[in-house]
């Protein structure tokens, strides 16, 4: 089996984009959260995310219409609180404690808009030595990475995979 890069799934593990973000939000976070979605797909990544509404649930949608797999790290007990758009549900019963699970499973993140959630996600990533990218002012911790457009995160994000070693 091959990934959408056409590379041998044996050679790589998948790479897991954990995209954070408020459950509300903005519209413009949520047309950005939708074409990171997409591009994640497109180039057979896997998308984690808290999977419920808002920059999570578009996200999740992006990815899924465009033959994305999308990992839901739920908060609650229930599996079915899940958005419609996500595929593997992870009910943790953890409440905010589950964005220490959402930033362990991640490879990378990406940061949309949000506030004290995304913050304590991005920082715990930050914390683990991974790579966050951030489309939002609130995120604005040393390491993180500053972006202007969902394009600026995308050549991150290729950079990033393009240095991952082959799994032997």
């Amino acid at each position: 089996m091959s990934d959408a890069r056409g590379e041998s799934r044996a050679g790589r593990a998948p790479y897991r984009v954990g995209v954070i973000g408020a459950a509300d939000g903005r519209d413009l976070d949520h047309r950005r959260a939708e074409q990171l979605g997409a591009a994640i797909a497109e180039r057979g990544w896997l998308l984690i995310c808290g999977g419920l509404g808002g920059v999570m649930e578009w996200a999740s949608r992006g990815a899924a219409e465009n033959g994305g797999v999308v990992v839901g790290i739920l908060p609650g007990p229930d599996a079915t609180e899940a958005n419609r758009w996500v595929q593997v549900p992870i009910a943790t019963a953890m409440g905010h404690a589950r964005n220490v699970i959402i930033a362990h499973s991640a490879d990378v993140l990406v940061a949309i808009g949000g506030v004290y959630g995304t913050l304590s996600e991005a920082a715990i990533g930050l914390k683990l030595g991974k790579r966050v990218f951030a489309l939002s002012p609130f995120v604005e911790l040393p390491g993180a990475v500053i972006c202007r457009s969902v394009d600026e995160v995308l050549v991150g994000l290729d950079a990033e995979y393009s240095t991952r070693a082959p799994i032997d």
